[in-house]
């Protein structure tokens, strides 16, 4: 008998919780506190209400776009997450694996369990990287080279993380990376504190540095050529900062839910911070996002992009690299369809005219 394939994003959630350990688990699907945000990420977006046109062209629909010098077949990238090895055996080399077939932008953690430079050796799309700032800046100015000659074209600045939220499932769970899995990129800091774990559920964490400030975002920007992108943003005054001091993009996030519980969901962020970068530079968004619907309703929201998280990570614990590229496919094929039914045929038709509010005029 034919085994049938997940016809959604959301039907790879249980085969993933299937083919992991329940610390695996919990970490993957845990928030922060209460995980107040992480369900309203989710909720907000079901709550959101698209108002579609008819009788329009659809017969072509195009999602491709131009994304800070790269042209990209759809607005779907591959958010920076860690410890992929916890999910499946090849790790971060199945992700890029499944990224690359599908020509899906993918951006290659700090956190990874697999170093930087074989992660881009295996890449056949874009990628960029996502850059923890260390409390020892020598290091991080080599990690940062490291990226530039693997090949990124973009370092993503993570802002909202001076220290680890109150994650209570990983508390319980003890997590810890289980032998022969490792912080790849990570490997000379380890060696400094061999025994020092690597889940501190507290204040401190010695992979983090609590003392950032706007200094490290100018000096980041000045050490290196590439588009700094800064994720982690929920508030307009931080955004325009961000800008003035180099950002060349900003990604609206709350972390998956997993720092600060209780933030806003990200898609109610996402309005003003569109709002006051005006268009200045790319805004991403990510939290939440399951259904081509909700890639809709955050370009209209003013994204310019979303990124995926957990859901990719569901198709790599179930299926590895194919897994990655069934989850994107099945993602994109959705907004085309949802493009074609809100009448309008371009990325650039998407607006906040197809969004429904209680007050809206026809």
């Amino acid at each position: 008998m034919r085994t049938q394939l997940p016809v959604n994003l959301h039907e790879y959630e249980p085969l993933a919780r299937q083919n992991m350990s329940a610390m695996a688990w919990d970490y993957l699907a845990g928030g922060s506190g209460d995980e107040r945000t992480l369900a309203w990420n989710r909720e907000r977006l079901d709550a959101t209400r698209l108002w579609p046109h008819v009788l329009r062209d659809v017969s072509h629909v195009d999602t491709s776009l131009t994304l800070l010098g790269h042209e990209l077949p759809f607005p779907v990238l591959l958010a920076p997450t860690g410890f992929h090895r916890l999910f499946h055996p090849e790790g971060e080399l199945a992700t890029a694996r499944g990224a690359g077939s599908v020509g899906a932008l993918y951006t290659l953690s700090t956190a990874a369990t697999t170093s930087l430079e074989d992660i881009a050796a295996m890449a056949s799309a874009p990628i960029w990287f996502q850059m923890y700032v260390q409390r020892d800046r020598g290091f991080t100015l080599e990690l940062l080279r490291r990226a530039e000659r693997a090949g990124c074209s973009a370092i993503m600045f993570t802002v909202d993380t001076p220290v680890l939220g109150a994650r209570d499932r990983d508390q319980r769970s003890g997590l810890e990376l289980p032998p022969g899995i490792e912080l790849a990129n990570l490997r000379e800091l380890r060696a400094r504190e061999p025994d020092a774990p690597t889940f501190v559920h507290g204040s401190h964490n010695p992979f983090l540095d609590p003392s950032l400030t706007w200094d490290a975002l100018s000096w980041l920007v000045g050490e290196t050529k590439l588009p700094v992108i800064v994720k982690g943003v929920l508030r307009s005054d931080d955004a325009l900062m961000a800008i003035e001091r180099g950002a060349a993009a900003i990604a609206v996030s709350n972390h998956g839910g997993r720092n600060l519980d209780t933030v806003p969901a990200s898609i109610d962020a996402l309005p003003r911070v569109a709002d006051a970068v005006n268009r200045r530079v790319p805004v991403l968004f990510d939290g939440g996002v399951r259904r081509g619907v909700d890639v809709v309703k955050a370009l209209a929201r003013g994204a310019s992009a979303v990124m995926l998280g957990r859901p990719y990570l569901w198709g790599l614990g179930t299926a590895g690299a194919d897994g990655v590229a069934r989850v994107v496919r099945l993602l994109v094929n959705e907004l085309e369809m949802a493009m074609a039914q809100c009448g309008v045929a371009k990325l650039s038709e998407i607006t906040s005219a197809l969004l429904f509010e209680d007050d809206a005029r026809p």
